[in-house]
């Protein structure tokens, strides 16, 4: 019997993330408002504009889940079970949670579905089947699990079981850091991280107290160390594995990434997984292609993470902080005129004449010249961020289309 078709889970941020993720083909979005969630910072959700997510995600006969999975303290309760009322009357098709005592709570009071936050640091099947029997629909895996673990659990296990496929691997154990807490007061536990892990820091190696002239090599640049910061995850080339260790949905991380991040990664897992499941022979010559694709991405480097070896000093997973891509997001089209064929969109960077803009579109791209940019009626040499540039373009182009370029170099 061939596999259920995965679902691929996407991040939605604000309600622009939202859009852009569905229309590149996400079957489910994660969201939330900045209380009580693990991103706080730059969440662009309120109770109401939620509301309208939600609505807008119905509509289009897809689901989305909302995150309630950061650990409150005990005189945080109250104000956690008041706002999680709020997000019940909402009527999303999930809960994200942590913490059991939380879970027991929103058994309680809702049908709605729950599934386990990968906080939960779920790693054997016997954890699986203790919370199936707390009556967990769906468990987002820890992510330092390998596939021979996730086989291992899905196969003793009736569960449906998520896992990260794509985005930032957090250098502690399934996101519970305390480093941004011990730097400046920011609980990561809460949704508060900056991010230290990104940062560049200055060590030659590791020595132990009790082992002297032990060193532990630190790999460093003239620019110093960035330990902590893992290359991204990237599983594009390996969805028959994951498919095939049992795992009922894909989840891309990126709540706080733009909306040009969200819509080209859930673009390019949309066709892949469709790919397999239309062909599997096909995918498994295209996988190299999809590769491609997503390097042109801003990315850190890939990694597989845990999915088949143990991570360390040897495989080069901790080396830069600095994104790379040869590609450049310029705009995101506002509108597409049907009769006329001409399509406005709004600048986001440095966009020079003679450009060839990439319209990404969920299933091709199209191309078209900019042979000269036009902007209140002057010709000019490039448009710059908040220009609004129209174009003439036979293809039928829906508004939230994602526009990018190869990287100008720009002339000092």
């Amino acid at each position: 019997m061939s596999p259920k078709k995965v679902e691929l889970v996407a991040p939605a941020g604000d309600m622009e993330k939202l859009k852009t993720a569905l229309l590149y083909g996400a079957d489910a979005v994660y969201a939330s408002t900045p209380l009580f969630s693990m991103r706080t910072r730059e969440i662009g959700f309120t109770l109401d504009t939620l509301r309208d997510g939600i609505n807008y995600t119905h509509n289009l006969n897809k689901k989305i889940y909302i995150t309630l999975n950061t650990f409150p303290h005990a005189l945080e309760i109250k104000a956690w079970k008041a706002h999680a009322k709020k997000i019940i009357a909402l009527g999303p098709d999930a809960l994200i949670v942590a913490d059991p005592g939380l879970l027991d709570y929103l058994k309680s009071v809702t049908s709605i579905p729950i599934h386990l936050s990968t906080q939960a640091n779920t790693t054997n099947q016997l954890a699986a089947q203790f919370w199936e029997k707390q009556q967990v629909k769906r468990i987002v895996l820890a992510r330092e699990l390998n596939l021979k673990d996730i086989k291992l659990i899905t196969k003793n296990s009736k569960i449906k079981f998520e896992t990260f496929v794509h985005g930032a691997m957090c250098m502690s154990y399934s996101g519970r850091c305390q480093i941004s807490n011990y730097f400046i007061g920011r609980d990561p536990n809460k949704g508060e991280c900056i991010q230290p892990c990104r940062f560049k820091y200055k060590v030659y190696a590791l020595e132990e107290e009790m082992r002297p002239q032990e060193f532990f090599p630190i790999t460093e640049t003239e620019e110093g160390t960035y330990i902590f910061n893992s290359k991204d995850l990237c599983m594009i080339k390996h969805i028959p594995e994951l498919i095939k260790a049992g795992i009922s949905a894909f989840k891309i991380e990126g709540r706080m990434k733009s909306s040009y991040y969200v819509g080209s990664v859930t673009r390019v897992y949309r066709q892949a997984i469709d790919e397999y499941f239309k062909d599997a022979k096909q995918y498994n010559k295209n996988g190299q292609k999809y590769f491609y694709e997503i390097q042109k991405i801003n990315n850190r480097g890939f990694t597989t993470g845990f999915y088949f070896e143990k991570p360390n000093q040897n495989t080069n997973n901790y080396l830069t902080s600095k994104e790379i891509s040869d590609y450049s997001y310029i705009g995101m089209v506002k509108n597409y005129d049907n009769k006329t064929k001409i399509l406005a969109f709004e600048v986001k960077n440095y966009l020079p004449a003679g450009s060839i803009l990439e319209i990404l579109l969920p299933n091709m791209i199209v191309k078209h010249k900019l042979s000269k940019i036009v902007y209140k009626n002057k010709i000019i040499k490039a448009a710059h961020a908040n220009y609004m540039l129209n174009i003439k373009t036979e293809a039928q182009i829906p508004v939230g289309t994602l526009i990018r370029i190869k990287s100008p170099k720009i002339k000092s």
